[in-house]
């Protein structure tokens, strides 16, 4: 039962260890991973070496650490096999039942975002997207945020091939205003759809990330825009936070602490 024991607390020590080196986008020393996980140095060390001969961590010239091929190795394969929208549906439940309002999953198709899941509230009056319509990318709250990830060249491109159609008289029909914007949304982490797409209906939007912090779908709130709440963001970009972690994404930061998130 001892050994047991000990495996155990072993095991637990090297994943500790795994999810500590996870946080840094560069190689580190151990003082930095033995202070992150609280484990003594001699004890950090030798996890460690077993971890480098099974090439789950590199240990560089200078003596420092870093994950493994192996574990990159892994990564794909689990990836591989990942559906966006198996992986967000409980959390979409989770979103609606906080907020009682329609949650959305949505992918990128060229100039469009294509509604690809949905989870509704039992409330008669809700608003809800049809799976498998469109909408341009300028007059959605995701598709703002992906357009903010795009260069001042790739924005023209797609200001020119969909003349930045007229929707409402709320949608954003110039390009600098909608470069300002979408540049803004993306640097606070959240969008707004301010009645641009369709009158009345006003929406939140996060994006969702993969393991190499690829955008791979959007997630976003769609209520009555009498009824939106701007104290739903943060309950919006949890829920995209837990569906960006559950396709392996995590946020990077340096050996001094500087944040590398994209």
């Amino acid at each position: 039962m001892k050994n047991t024991t000990t495996a155990i607390q072993v095991l637990d020590r090297a994943v500790g260890l795994l999810d500590a080196l996870s946080h840094y986008a560069e190689p580190v020393p151990l003082k930095y991973l033995t202070a992150d996980t609280g484990l003594h140095a001699s004890t950090a060390f030798r996890i460690l070496g077993s971890l480098v001969a099974h090439g789950f961590v590199e240990r560089t010239e200078s003596g420092n650490y870093v994950l493994g091929t192996r574990l990159l190795q892994l990564g794909h394969r689990v990836r591989a096999g990942t559906d966006v929208r198996r992986e967000a549906h409980a959390i979409m439940e989770w979103l609606r039942d906080q907020i009682g309002e329609s949650v959305n999953l949505t992918l990128r198709e060229g100039d469009e975002v294509v509604y690809v899941e949905r989870v509704t509230p039992a409330r008669s009056i809700r608003v809800e997207q049809v799976i498998g319509a469109r909408a341009p990318l300028h007059v959605t709250a995701v598709g703002k945020l992906m357009l903010g990830e795009m260069d001042d060249e790739a924005l023209q491109g797609y200001a020119t091939r969909t003349g930045l159609e007229r929707y409402t008289r709320n949608t954003l029909t110039e390009l600098g205003s909608l470069r300002n914007e979408a540049r803004q949304d993306l640097v606070q982490g959240y969008a707004l759809d301010n009645e641009e797409a369709e009158l009345g209906v006003g929406c939140i939007g996060v994006l969702i990330r993969d393991g190499s912090g690829n955008v791979v779908a959007g997630l976003s709130v769609s209520a009555p825009i009498e009824r939106r709440k701007e104290d739903w963001i943060p309950l919006v970009q949890e829920a995209g936070r837990r569906i960006s972690a559950r396709l392996g994404y995590t946020n990077l930061k340096s050996a001094d602490g500087a944040d590398l998130r994209r």
